[in-house]
């Protein structure tokens, strides 16, 4: 665990002396678990760090009702914490618009994008069962899809705590319009065309924003593409970053 002003923050680091290190943010409800399918293949070579952000997981939840710059210097602690030079940042969806407002505050050598909302996120916990329904019938997902169904009414805006309520409202109604234009990082976004919760339209609308950015669609996948094809994520990180 790492404290950070006052709050325990569950992460997993593996340090293996690289001069580039991976950083993965999950989704709203979500935790480690769903990060660590793209995370795995890379953590023989490079430095993986993946958080469980404040609220969520083994993580406790904020001592305040953070914003999502809030978020984004907590992530900056841990950079601090481990040193780390070389970032490349990996975010999906509400994970995703705090590593936009990330690398709009701080710097990331290269951003990739897993249907990250950047004006609004509405959550829709019809979409999560429909997709962790399909998670389960996938080779090597079904005990992820199975935990997080476990977990997932906990996080649903009805179950939350009134404080990680307040936290939602507050990521909903932030427009990150501005922090889009000030990163320069060479950025890719990865999109479901099937996507309900975050349209394909809102990836091309961040590709006209970010400068030296590109949208990867996947086609017939939802909010949770880069699961469904997996080893087309991971194909496409490999490439990225190397």
């Amino acid at each position: 665990m790492f404290v950070y002003q006052d709050i325990h923050i569950h992460y997993k680091f593996i340090d293996n002396n690289s001069e580039k290190t991976l950083l993965f943010l999950h989704g709203w409800g979500q935790n480690i678990e769903m990060m660590e399918p793209i995370a795995k293949p890379f953590m023989n070579e490079y430095n993986v760090l993946i958080l469980d952000l404040p609220g969520f997981g083994k993580s406790s939840e904020p001592k305040t009702v953070w914003s999502l710059e809030d978020y984004a210097t907590m992530v900056n602690a841990f950079v601090k914490k481990f040193k780390l030079k070389y970032l490349i940042l990996i975010g999906h969806s509400f994970g995703g618009k705090i590593a936009i407002l990330y690398a709009s505050m701080y710097s990331v050598e290269k951003l990739i994008l897993l249907a990250s909302p950047y004006k609004v996120a509405i959550p829709n916990p019809s979409l999560k069962v429909k997709v962790l329904k399909k998670l389960a019938k996938m080779p090597g997902l079904k005990t992820i899809a199975e935990k997080m169904k476990k977990n997932m009414g906990s996080t649903d805006y009805k179950n939350a705590s009134p404080k990680m309520r307040a936290i939602l409202v507050k990521h909903i109604n932030t427009d990150a319009t501005e922090n889009c234009k000030k990163i320069t990082c060479p950025t890719i976004m990865i999109w479901g065309t099937k996507d309900s919760a975050v349209p394909l339209s809102d990836a091309y609308e961040l590709e006209k924003l970010i400068s030296n950015s590109a949208v990867i669609e996947y086609p017939n996948c939802t909010h949770y593409a880069y699961l469904e094809d997996k080893i087309k994520t991971i194909n496409i990180i490999k490439s990225f970053i190397e």
